[in-house]
């Protein structure tokens, strides 16, 4: 595996601490979560692909074998032709038209078998599997420099209604796994919940998130001038994470980089 292997990060940190946030629950409830997965991940377990044994939730081999890197649009993190030019960073379609978001990174390709485990992480309660997506995330190219960069890593928030009926919100799971001195779970806010953006066409979802997240008005002077790198775990559209840095961008940020695990 490139840069790295299967492993555990430090411990969580509250940067937040003292604070007084309009969604504390959300952050509440993911530390639940997390604590009791800093023993839960010590065990051996099985390959989620491979099935083998003892395993973290993907072994090294299917590492190797299903999440080589590949070149990326750095706007959109969508893969780049195998001809296209190493001197040109981004698609044909990032250098003409204007985003809100500065860059896209992605660690791999949303399909067979990350597809899978994104959906288990979410949806089955596997919330330990975090740190092993965070590893891969950290080693895709250009994101180490991003993380160090950044000022501050802001998770996409979830609504009150998908949080309760989750448990814990995957974006600050993995945010934490990344860089927890630098997480800020209430900073930007999820104001109006909305119909889940996959049940959506395209054109549909870029009109189902507007207005759909804000800044926290106490935080507002936090952010000013700062680099910030929003994380999720799947970018399809993009339409979430461009109306989140449009809010953020409004609130004064300088530089907004998207970070996900899969780009769909």
């Amino acid at each position: 595996m490139v840069g790295g292997r299967w492993g555990d990060k430090g411990g969580i940190k509250n940067t937040d601490a003292g604070r007084q946030a309009p969604q504390s629950a959300q952050y509440i409830g993911c530390m639940s979560w997390l604590w009791p997965q800093k023993l839960i991940r010590r065990l051996p377990s099985q390959c989620a692909v491979c099935h083998a044994w003892p395993s973290q939730p993907v072994c090294e081999a299917c590492v190797q074998l299903f999440a080589q890197p590949c070149a990326r649009c750095r706007g959109c993190a969508l893969p780049l032709p195998p001809d296209w030019s190493h001197s040109q960073d981004y698609c044909g379609t990032c250098a003409t038209t204007p985003s809100a978001l500065d860059g896209a990174l992605a660690a791999v390709a949303y399909a067979y078998p990350w597809s899978k485990l994104v959906l288990e992480f979410k949806f089955a309660q596997h919330p330990a599997w975090a740190y092993s997506m965070a590893l891969l995330m950290r080693s895709a190219p250009w994101v180490e420099p991003a993380l160090d960069a950044a000022d501050m890593l802001l998770p996409m928030p979830l609504s009150r209604q998908r949080l309760q009926e989750r448990g814990f919100n995957q974006a600050l799971l993995l945010a934490h796994a990344l860089a927890p001195d630098k997480t800020h779970a209430n900073v930007l806010l999820r104001v109006r919940d909305t119909p889940a953006q996959s049940s959506l066409s395209r054109a549909a979802r870029l009109t189902n998130v507007q207005h759909a997240f804000a800044v926290d008005p106490l935080r507002q002077s936090d952010i000013a001038g700062k680099r910030l790198v929003l994380v999720d775990d799947v970018m399809t559209s993009g339409a979430s994470l461009a109306a989140a840095a449009a809010c953020l961008r409004q609130a004064g940020a300088a530089h907004i980089t998207a970070l996900v695990f899969a780009r769909a």
